[in-house]
Formats: structure tokens, sequence, C-alpha cells
């Protein structure tokens, strides 16, 4: 009874943790896709005025759609570790290793060639995905595509907000600005292995203190 009504709680926290998360992935993925919108809606161009607004959402639906998926999966294991930390208090103790050591692989994903691969493919429009259908069903597949290869991309941002904590809003912040200047600035696999860097030292920093 105790683990149903445990169950149950968690369950009905899921849309408030949603909510919250999309809150947050929205203006954090908007400076880095806004550009590509708006090179889609370029693509598009010959359409109609109306036809050109409703394409260009579906995109950009599709596109948080995958960030939602991944949230809902960040929910389901963390309600997880939770679950394991109310059972057997013991481990508990071993939830700072683990952030310590997500700490460490995030970063040191940062800084590797496929991290810099992926950078190379979603800062150009014709490595992202293919030019896509002038159709709803088009836009819709094409914004799921962006959304993969986008989060890709940042998978080793996104694990390193995920340990310190996705509602920390300085640590949040600090990734908004790492994509942009990623997927915007001049620079991008130097802000990436600087920024692998500074995660690194992060995750020792906290395996020291424990």
């Amino acid at each position: 009874m105790t683990g149903m009504s445990m169950s149950q709680t968690w369950y009905a926290a899921a849309p408030g943790y949603l909510g919250m998360w999309m809150a947050m992935m929205v203006p954090m993925m908007l400076p880095s896709l806004v550009p590509v919108l708006w090179r889609y809606r370029q693509s598009v161009r010959g359409a109609d005025g109306i036809h050109l607004h409703g394409l260009t959402g579906l995109v950009a639906g599709g596109y948080f759609v995958v960030w939602a998926a991944f949230g809902a999966a960040a929910y389901t294991a963390g309600a997880g570790l939770m679950a394991v930390g109310m059972r057997w208090g013991a481990v508990a103790r071993w939830l700072s290793v683990a952030a310590g050591v997500m700490l460490i692989v995030a970063g040191g994903m940062q800084l590797t060639s496929w991290k810099a691969r992926q950078l190379a493919r979603c800062r150009e429009w014709s490595g992202c995905c293919s030019l896509p259908a002038q159709t709803a069903v088009g836009a819709w597949w094409h914004g799921l595509r962006l959304g993969v290869r986008c989060s890709l991309c940042c998978a080793g941002l996104m694990l390193a907000l995920l340990a310190v904590g996705m509602m920390d809003l300085m640590a949040a912040a600090a990734v908004t600005l790492v994509i942009s200047a990623e997927r915007l600035g001049p620079a991008p696999v130097r802000v990436a292995r600087l920024a692998g860097a500074a995660i690194v030292v992060a995750g020792v920093v906290t395996l020291a203190r424990i």
C-alpha cells in the first residue's frame, strides 16, 4: 500500500515536472533554434503565408516533442533513484558520488571528436537533415529529426545539468550560454572544450568533497 501511494504521488507530480522541464528547455534552446526555423522558412517560402506559419510551427513542435520525451525519461530515472534511496537509506550516500561521476562523464563527452562532429553537423543546414517536403507530415518529421540531432549534440551539457539539478537557475543559464555559443559563435569547438574542462573540474571537486 505504501508503494502504491508513493507511485501515485510520483505519477501525479509528472505533469508538473514536465511543465517545469519545458519551461526551461524552450528558452534554453530558442537562441539556437530560431536561426534554424528561419532557414526552414526560407526553404519553403513559396508556400502561402498561413501555410508557411503552420509548417514552421510544426517543425518547432516536433523539435520540442523530442525534448519533452527526454524530460519524461529524466523524470522516470529520477523517480527510480528516489525510490531506491527511500527504500535503502545507505544508497543515498552514493548519490553525490553518482553526481560527480556524471559530471566527469559529461565533461569528457564535450572534449571528444564525436562532440566536434555533432557540432559541425548541427551548424550546417545541409548537415542536419535533407530539405523536407512542404507538407505537414514533412515539417513534423523535420522537427523530430532536428530535435534528435540537437539532443545528441547537447547530450554532455544536459547530463551535466541533470547532475547539478534542472532547477538550478545558474546552471541552466550557463548551459544556455554554452549552447548558444556552440551553435552561433565563431569558435564552437573551443567553447565546447572549455565548457567540458570546467564540467570535469566540477565533477572532481564534487567527488573530493564527499
